[in-house]
């Protein structure tokens, strides 16, 4: 009798151990599913980050043929002293470590050993000038009026990567105004040909090489690296700002590794509040810093909404601009970037002159970023 009230439970209560199982099961189906969700949500991160950068590697200069059917048309007088500080050679760490040294005009010395060629001094270009006689900030002072809003969903429309490509370029700066143009800080001769674009209505900016995630895109001169000594990189983000005048703002070519690191966007935030610049984050990565120090310094700020061109050929562009008028219907605004690509020109030529007639307002960038609404 006892043995068998000792086996009763197990007899008359089968549910209970149906009933653990099943709670186990979920709880490990519920696990292997926040696993999964986490791993496919860094994958897309990193893919996008990674289509985002093959686009910007693909920056487009003249090729042999375009060379040949096209002659170079000659440089004004003024062209020949400018940019205001020379293109610099690569110093001895190779591309990832260029600066330029004003000595290399005068005849040259004997040359010393190569442990002595890496002890010497990058030069540091001065310090910026007063932000303006009148107080008013560079963003300000140099923006471009917007036409009227009347009240519809407003759409910027940035360019990254002009310059390199002279006949590009050009192309881009006889499109419709007011575009937003980001040039690059490695690009020749760029007076000239920014002081046409802002005439002809179009808004400057400054596009500024950052580290990358991946070690194979290069993404140019004097790029910005983490780890770099605060002076180092103070010196690489002034000559980048010393290649043409009446620039509002700043926005990162690249940067995946370099926008998320809080030590090396810290000296760019200085620099750019000193100077009354705005900053535009291009948005290569999900894990940028730029927000958050932006609000910290009292930087102007917007971000990119729309990228146009990972897939360059017209139908795909004409594809992102229609995603750009929903986002702006949506949010009221949208801030797309692209670059001088053949199929990112001929789609902004047939798009850009009915936008009003579908109702919208193309605006200069600093016209959101003065609303407040372009994060």
């Amino acid at each position: 009798m006892l043995m068998e009230s000792r086996r009763a439970p197990t007899h008359h209560k089968p549910w209970a151990v149906t009933l653990l199982m099943a709670v186990v099961l979920l709880g490990g189906v519920g696990i292997g599913v926040g696993v999964g969700y986490g791993i496919l949500s860094a994958r897309s991160e990193r893919q996008q980050s990674k289509a985002w950068e093959q686009a910007e590697m693909q920056v487009d200069r003249p090729s042999p043929q375009d060379e040949m059917l096209v002659l170079p048309e000659p440089e004004p007088e003024p062209e020949k002293f400018d940019p205001l500080t020379p293109i610099p050679m690569p110093r001895p760490g190779g591309m990832a470590d260029d600066g330029f040294d004003p000595s290399d005009e005068d005849p040259a010395p004997p040359s010393p050993a190569p442990s002595e060629l890496a002890a010497l001094p990058l030069p540091l270009p001065p310090p910026p000038a007063p932000i303006s006689p009148t107080g008013k900030p560079a963003w300000i002072r140099f923006a471009v009026p917007p036409p009227p809003l009347a009240g519809r969903p407003l759409i910027a429309v940035v360019i990254d990567d002009l310059g390199v490509d002279r006949r590009r370029s050009e192309k881009v700066v006889a499109l419709p105004p007011p575009l937003t143009l980001a040039w690059m800080t490695y690009a020749e001769n760029l007076r000239g040909i920014t002081q046409n674009a802002h005439q002809r209505g179009h808004e400057l900016m400054v596009h500024v090489p950052m580290q990358p995630q991946s070690e194979s895109y290069d993404p140019g001169p004097d790029v910005l690296e983490v780890g770099l000594p605060i002076e180092e990189l103070r010196r690489r983000l002034r000559w980048g700002l010393s290649r043409f005048d009446g620039f509002v703002g700043i926005n990162n070519h690249m940067g995946s590794r370099f926008t998320a690191d809080r030590a090396g966007m810290n000296v760019v935030m200085e620099e750019i509040r000193a100077r009354g610049l705005l900053f535009l984050d291009s948005v290569t990565t999900q894990k940028s810093v730029a927000p958050d120090l932006a609000r910290q310094y009292g930087v102007p700020f917007a971000a990119r909404h729309i990228f146009l061109d990972n897939e360059m050929s017209v139908a795909a562009v004409r594809g992102q601009l229609a995603q750009t008028e929903a986002y702006a219907r949506k949010h009221g605004v949208a801030i797309a970037i692209g670059h001088p690509h053949d199929g990112t020109i001929e789609a902004l030529a047939t798009w850009l002159p009915g936008l009003e007639t579908r109702g919208f307002t193309l605006v200069p960038l600093t016209t959101i970023v003065k609303q407040g609404t372009g994060r």
